[in-house]
């Protein structure tokens, strides 16, 4: 029986380890996946096909496989409210702030969600106080983050109000995304992560379509605009951002703790950096590295003081596992 739990516990720690790779790495690129979608598409429209689709896929699969049970109007009811508040208004905000920011500065700036998280969690959710540690560990990510900012040279079009609408649009999906996070991880939902998240990603993309269809994006589309990186970014987002990570991250908000699964915010910003220095050739400064180094020792800091609540246990593995085994297609998401 020891033996057996034990192999449990691995397994266990390897979906965790599988999972938070996934959200740290595959969320970063899809900043700018984004950002080359949506030169040549609509904003909302691009946004709801694409959890529109995903989420279709996702409850497909979870509709034919072992052990399907049908989800309750109360899980549909926890679908709705979470797809509108991290798809609606946390991913709809982020694509529509990219439309008067870079795609890394976006990422720069979503590195607040830590503390809307902690904060809105403590205050509205019912969780403990931050420790000391934690709350040490988010600083240290914020100068990181702010040193990143700072260091990196302003691009064309990020002055004036427009940059400033960016930001604005930008802090509301944070709070957004943090109120769904939050509220997804108490509400009832299906027993199946991976049913879970497509229930709520067609959710969340049918909300963002009537918005699409609401704001006239529908009339002013002609499919043959499109050029084809839009098309192979709108393909990535919804097979590798969407599909993987997304379960990846929904599993994660019931099997961690949310400031453990919150510094993905952090390590996010490195990602985009870096892509946006390899592939859109942004310049990259010195300090901005030493902003990525910092980000990374906040998040070992909230992690290892969370080390108890994430560490491996034995009940229901394999149930509580569906999610990221069966979207294996190699460990990628967002």
């Amino acid at each position: 029986m020891k033996i057996l739990r034990t192999q449990d516990e691995k397994r266990r720690l390897i979906y965790l380890i599988a999972a938070f790779t996934a959200v740290y790495l595959i969320w970063g690129s899809t900043y700018l996946a984004i950002k080359y979608a949506i030169e040549t598409m609509p904003t909302f429209l691009m946004a709801g096909v694409r959890f529109l689709v995903a989420g279709g896929i996702l409850y497909v699969f979870a509709r034919i496989s072992p052990g399907y049970e049908k989800p309750k109007a109360t899980h549909w009811r926890t679908a709705f409210i979470v797809g509108a508040l991290l798809l609606g208004v946390g991913n709809g905000a982020v694509v529509m702030a990219e439309h008067y920011i870079s795609s890394s500065m976006t990422a720069l700036l979503i590195a607040s969600n830590p503390f809307w998280m902690v904060t809105l969690g403590w205050l509205f959710m019912g969780r403990g106080k931050p420790t000391y540690k934690v709350s040490l560990g988010l600083l240290i990510g914020f100068i990181g983050v702010s040193m990143l900012i700072m260091g990196r040279p302003a691009a064309d079009g990020e002055t004036g109000d427009t940059q400033w609408l960016g930001i604005f649009l930008v802090v509301i999906a944070t709070i957004g995304w943090a109120f769904g996070s939050l509220y997804g991880a108490i509400a009832p939902t299906a027993k199946s992560n991976i049913l879970a998240a497509g229930m709520q990603m067609l959710a969340g993309g049918l909300l963002l379509l009537i918005v699409s269809a609401l704001s006239g994006e529908w009339q002013k589309f002609d499919y043959r605009a499109v050029s084809s990186v839009s098309w192979i970014a709108l393909a990535y987002l919804i097979f590798v951002g969407a599909l993987v990570a997304y379960t990846a991250y929904s599993w994660l908000m019931q099997n961690a703790s949310p400031s453990a699964v919150s510094t993905y915010a952090y390590v996010n910003p490195v990602v985009a950096v870096l892509l946006g220095w390899a592939i859109a050739g942004e310049t990259m400064t010195v300090q901005m590295l030493i902003g990525a180094a910092i980000i990374i020792v906040s998040v070992m800091l909230v992690t290892t003081n969370n080390k108890k609540k994430i560490q491996p246990k034995a009940p229901d593995i394999h149930k509580s596992l569906t999610p990221v085994a069966e979207c294996k297609p190699a460990s990628t998401t967002a």
